[in-house]
């Protein structure tokens, strides 16, 4: 039998709910954007769906806020290496939103704009089925302008740029068109599990 070294217990587990390559930030929630964050009247607040759709739809911040609320709990990943575990967020589920503008059958793309300017597409399928919501609420309190307040978009299975903050609406598409970090190198759909950073990966 080999010697034993006094104090070595081995190499420490690695935490099963990183994504490769990420770290745990912890109690911080970094603040990372492409763009100033605007600042936001709600009195003038919208939110639209239009595009591949029976029936655009735009609502305003009263309005959306009075339609059921649902809370999800759960981890986030960005794309920048820094994962935050057991957030809490609150917000209207997309699927809520999506069935007011009934998508057409050839929608199967996404391009969700902000009131910033930015952009960001995703495949029809990662916004439904109870995978994304237009949050309010991040950690129990109203979403800061540095987080996206007041209000957001939310899908936590993919890396947290697709989240976009300051969310004005949701355009439908038959064909992908990529958003802004898209078209500067980032993956079409970026999924933490497997690693999808970067164009190629």
């Amino acid at each position: 039998m080999p010697p034993v070294t006094r104090g070595f217990v081995g190499r420490r587990p690695r935490d099963r709910r990183l994504p490769p390559g990420q770290y745990d930030a912890g109690d911080q929630w970094p603040v990372l954007t492409a763009e100033r964050a605007p600042t936001l009247d709600t009195a003038r607040w919208t939110f639209r769906i239009d595009g591949l759709v029976r029936r655009p739809v735009e609502w305003t911040w009263d309005e959306i806020r009075a339609l059921p609320r649902e809370r999800w709990d759960g981890d986030i990943h960005c794309v920048t290496t820094w994962s935050k575990f057991g957030m809490r967020w609150s917000g209207v589920a997309v699927d809520t939103l999506l069935e007011a503008a009934g998508p057409l059958p050839e929608a199967r793309f996404a391009v969700a704009h902000s009131h910033s300017g930015y952009t960001t597409n995703m495949p029809l399928s990662d916004l439904t089925g109870g995978r994304a919501w237009l949050a309010f609420e991040g950690q129990g309190a109203p979403l800061t302008r540095e987080h996206g307040g007041p209000a957001r978009l939310l899908v936590p299975h993919l890396y947290f740029w697709k989240s976009a903050k300051w969310v004005a609406g949701l355009r439908l598409t038959a064909e992908d068109e990529p958003g802004f970090w898209e078209r500067n190198g980032y993956h079409d759909r970026g999924d933490p599990w497997s690693e999808q950073r970067f164009q190629g990966d």
